[in-house]
């Protein structure tokens, strides 16, 4: 399977780095758990809503956005 360029927020993800496509914070996850949104959404405008895979596996195979 690709690996997305893009991981939208709530996707389900292997433990990894990722950087906010759209203001670039970097967030560390340690586990599988849903990506959460970029905790600086409010403040700037996002309009990507995603995250890049810095380092990691990225979005999950069970991802149940398996298309976004």
């Amino acid at each position: 399977m690709a690996q997305k360029k893009c991981v939208p927020y709530g996707s389900d993800v292997s433990a990894g780095t990722y950087k906010c496509a759209d203001c670039g914070h970097k967030y560390s996850n340690q586990s599988k758990t849903s990506l959460p949104p970029c905790p600086k959404y409010k403040v700037s405008p996002h309009t990507k809503n995603c995250w890049d895979i810095l380092s990691g596996q990225g979005d999950d195979p069970s991802d149940p956005y398996p298309s976004r």
